[in-house]
């Protein structure tokens, strides 16, 4: 009878730290009470809303508050996935109501506030979830508290129609709502509200690129970074030396959205299941500007300094694209077709002098010769881009992951040499059961501290513009000439 009115007193209290008599495990969010996990070293809550269930009216709505509630909620379990169609070996899930967030924290009190890291998964707007992320080696190595974040992904999260309130961005406006939750929650965890760094890889960089260029994410966080999601990402076109780039205009999502499975209306669209949804799911893949959320095109707003001038850190792997170049082309590709295919890629007019510059090296499979071109211009010359843009507001700083040996992190078909491909770098900040070497660990617990001590203090602790990360070869590099920018900035 006791434990229950003391629940009942935490839930209705105003947030604050944990006492010290639950060694922390039940804590007071400014919605209720939450217990979690504690064990010698840290504490995990999972699956804890920070908006309420976009199901019903809601489906394709902007976030809205959560119900407070009684007593203490289990928070032992991660937050589920959102629902999205399996890739690359992960799960798929027809789970609508998704919009939960996982915490991790050292074990014990702080003996001050800790900075807060937000992390915003990647997956392509389409996949991936928070709970994908173990965050203790984050948490407990650098003192900080680890937030990982949901967002509606895919038809749920982009889709647009006319006459919609928020078309195209809703997944960037459950963004902004689980960092308003840190806001006024981070300091009952032991965080810092006034010391938050957000950061994520691929679509989560891109989305950490798009919060940057939202006025509504102004106080929401004190720095960033950015990994392999550069604001002027571009991919090949469907015509012979077009490049298109991520974001979308409200009026094209908004247009695309017509019809969808026949409806005519959007009651017909709420009415429909998960299921029936999970078909056109991989079709509203990319955000919309023009928006209240995403006023312009970030890369204009990058360009035209309409950023948040906050310490910035920008990075990328060294070989981005053989991910992409295997998944696109799982059989090999002749090395006599190979000027047909840089021809196709990049335009008749560009071909022979992307040849000369990326010649084949008698394999017989010109894959990786592709990936290597498609590396550089459309991935490590826009982070360049980013760096020297964001730079000129704010202090930035770069890193490259250089590992040609890191272990594969998804099930992915032969390839001549994957090297230090898309997404794997997060092997080196987030355990995911992978053996690594021990020179590769040196480089983890390199990055580990780098990244902690970025959210701390805004510098990631190295002079060079770049920091190259691999066994054995972590230093300063130069990107650029490596990654032949002046080049492709000459023909595209």
């Amino acid at each position: 009878m006791l434990t229950a009115v003391v629940a009942a007193a935490m839930a209705c209290a105003v947030a604050g730290p944990a006492s010290a008599s639950d060694n922390g495990a039940v804590v007071r969010t400014d919605k209720g009470a939450v217990s979690g996990t504690v064990t010698g070293t840290y504490r995990t809550f999972g699956n804890i809303p920070f908006a309420a269930a976009p199901v019903g009216e809601n489906r394709w709505r902007d976030p809205q508050p959560v119900t407070p509630w009684q007593g203490v909620r289990d928070a032992t379990k991660p937050a589920p996935l959102c629902a999205q169609n399996s890739q690359l070996g992960q799960p798929s899930s027809q789970t609508e109501d998704c919009l939960y967030l996982n915490v991790t924290t050292p074990a014990g009190q702080a003996r001050k506030p800790r900075p807060v890291m937000v992390w915003i998964h990647g997956g392509g707007f389409t996949a991936g979830g928070a709970s994908m992320y173990d965050a203790r080696w984050l948490a407990t190595k650098n003192d900080v508290v680890v937030v990982t974040v949901n967002y509606r992904l895919g038809v749920f999260g982009y889709f647009g129609h006319p006459g919609l309130p928020g078309s195209g961005a809703f997944g960037l406006a459950d963004q902004q709502a689980a960092l308003k939750w840190v806001q006024r929650n981070a300091r009952a965890f032991g965080g810092d509200s006034r010391n938050v760094t957000v950061f994520g890889e691929s679509a989560g960089g891109l989305s950490v690129c798009a919060q940057l260029a939202s006025p509504r994410a102004g106080g929401l966080f004190a720095k960033a970074i950015i990994q392999s999601g550069p604001c002027g990402l571009t991919f090949p076109g469907s015509a012979p030396g077009e490049f298109g780039g991520v974001w979308r205009a409200r009026a094209d999502v908004e247009k695309q959205g017509v019809g969808t499975l026949g409806c005519a209306d959007l009651a017909c669209l709420r009415a429909q299941p998960v299921d029936k949804l999970l078909t056109v799911h991989d079709l509203f893949n990319w955000p919309a500007y023009d928006t209240a959320v995403l006023p312009i095109d970030p890369v204009v707003a990058q360009k035209t300094g309409r950023m948040h001038h906050v310490p910035t850190l920008v990075g990328s792997t060294h070989d981005e694209m053989t991910l992409f170049a295997s998944l696109l082309f799982p059989q090999p590709l002749p090395e006599a077709g190979y000027r047909a295919l840089l021809a196709g890629v990049f335009g008749e007019n560009h071909a022979d002098a992307v040849l000369a510059r990326y010649p084949v090296n008698g394999n017989n499979d010109a894959r990786d010769e592709l990936a290597a071109s498609l590396t550089d211009k459309s991935w490590a010359c826009p982070s360049q881009v980013a760096r020297k843009e964001l730079g000129r507001h704010a202090r930035v700083s770069g890193y490259e992951f250089a590992d040609q040996d890191v272990p594969l992190i998804f099930p992915l078909p032969p390839f001549p040499d994957y090297k230090a491909y898309h997404a794997s770098e997060l092997l080196m900040l987030f355990d995911f059961g992978v053996e690594l070497s021990p020179e590769q660990r040196k480089v983890s617990d390199y990055m580990i501290a780098a990244w902690g001590r970025f959210a701390r203090t805004g510098d990631p602790g190295w002079r060079s513009a770049v920091q190259s990360l691999a066994p054995g070869a972590i230093g300063g590099t130069d990107f650029a000439r490596d990654h032949q920018c002046g080049f492709w900035s000459s023909i595209l």
